[in-house]
């Protein structure tokens, strides 16, 4: 029997040109237990890969700021105030750094990201003053409430599903991660996860990106780890 599976999407499952890995597909959609998708990404991007596999919706999305398991939806954070640092972020003449068309913010509901381009500096200034924080993903600033995590969505995750999440094996890449890692039963950092994830996970990986998640997933399909 394979174990249940929690697993980062960017820098985790996909390759270093942040595509999707192909190997996803071939791997995942035949998985015979409980897969959770736990990203910074919005809502619909772990949703649309959950259906794309075929396998059933369990996502935590916004770094634990949305849980969807079972048909239910689980918000925390207050978006609205994440808003409102942007707002005076922008007064203070930072900017996101999305330009006009970009849809990252688009169907956020419970934090704001920022592009690594942005004054990190001045947008964690303006978060304080709002008792907000801002985490480094690798891949964006992301204005949240404090106390929300992917680790605590997905203990309400596995509450929902009656799944003990000491049987979920965890996989990620990011500071991020961490908070998973301490609530699954075993845990792996690829090679290109930041130090923090490497430092909280049980194991680090020979290999990167979705090199290493591969790596992880056909040796629990044989057990030989």
């Amino acid at each position: 029997m394979v174990p249940p599976l929690v697993l980062d999407i960017d820098g985790t499952l996909t390759t270093p040109a942040h595509r999707i890995d192909r190997r996803v597909f071939d791997l995942l959609p035949d998985w015979d237990a409980p897969v959770v998708f736990a990203t910074g990404k919005s809502f619909p991007y772990p949703v649309a890969l959950a259906h794309f596999l075929g396998l059933p919706e369990n996502v935590v999305a916004e770094n634990g700021g949305v849980v969807y398991a079972d048909g239910e939806t689980t918000l925390a954070g207050d978006g609205e105030a994440c808003w409102e640092v942007v707002e005076e972020f922008h007064r203070r003449g930072g900017d996101l750094g999305w330009g006009t068309r970009s849809t990252v913010n688009r169907w956020r509901e419970t934090e704001v990201a920022a592009s690594r381009d942005a004054d990190e500096a001045l947008l964690r200034e303006v978060a304080a003053e709002y008792d907000l924080e801002v985490v480094d993903t690798g891949y964006a600033y992301h204005v949240k409430t404090p106390g929300v995590s992917k680790g605590t969505a997905f203990e309400t995750l596995c509450e929902t599903l009656r799944v003990d999440p000491e049987r979920f094996v965890a996989v990620g890449d990011s500071v991020n991660d961490v908070s998973t890692f301490a609530v699954a039963g075993e845990s792996y950092a690829v090679a290109n996860a930041d130090e923090a994830a490497r430092e909280a996970a049980d194991t680090v990986l020979e290999a990167s990106y979705m090199d290493g998640t591969a790596a992880v997933l056909e040796a629990l399909r044989t057990d030989d780890r």
